[in-house]
């Protein structure tokens, strides 16, 4: 993490959770170090590889738990891209406003700003009355090794 702490998202989760009468344990705190300890992004599954490699004691279960918590909290982004699977998106504090391009042969998810998007949502939510609460763009897309070769390396290497 470079401009969020991860002590800062720790006593955000921290007061967040004694709001809810909730207490704060060792587990929590391990898997909020792997779920901030990367700009990559992530099912419930890899954040619980990532949590037993801080803390072998973490369980499925407080993964399970723990992840609404901290997309109620306002920490942590919750994505569905179709499918089964969600994603999750620790970068979001860091950057509200980044958009998504996602490969649908490899499913790399690539993340990118730009201020003309905004310019354009804007636009488009006042043109047809509405102020925008909320902004996620997501963009599908084949990779140009794809659509050049007919494969991709990394679908082959991509466990999401």
């Amino acid at each position: 993490m470079s401009t969020v702490s991860r002590d800062s998202v720790r006593e955000v989760l921290h007061a967040f959770l004694a709001g809810k009468g909730l207490r704060k344990t060792s587990q929590r705190d391990a898997i909020i170090e792997a779920a901030f300890g990367t700009n990559e992004h992530y099912t419930a599954e890899e954040l619980l590889t990532m949590s037993r490699s801080i803390d072998t004691s973490v369980s499925r279960a407080t993964v399970y738990r723990t992840l609404p918590i901290l997309v109620e909290s306002g920490l942590l982004r919750e994505l569905d891209f179709g499918g089964d699977t969600k994603i999750y998106d620790p970068n979001f504090l860091e950057h509200p406003t980044h958009n998504h391009l996602v490969c649908v042969d490899c499913k790399k998810i690539v993340e990118f700003e730009d201020p003309n998007m905004e310019l354009l949502e804007n636009c488009i939510t006042r043109r047809l009355g509405f102020t925008p609460a909320n902004k996620r763009v997501t963009i599908e897309a084949h990779c140009d090794e794809f659509q050049s070769l007919g494969t991709c390396s990394r679908a082959a290497n991509t466990a999401k």
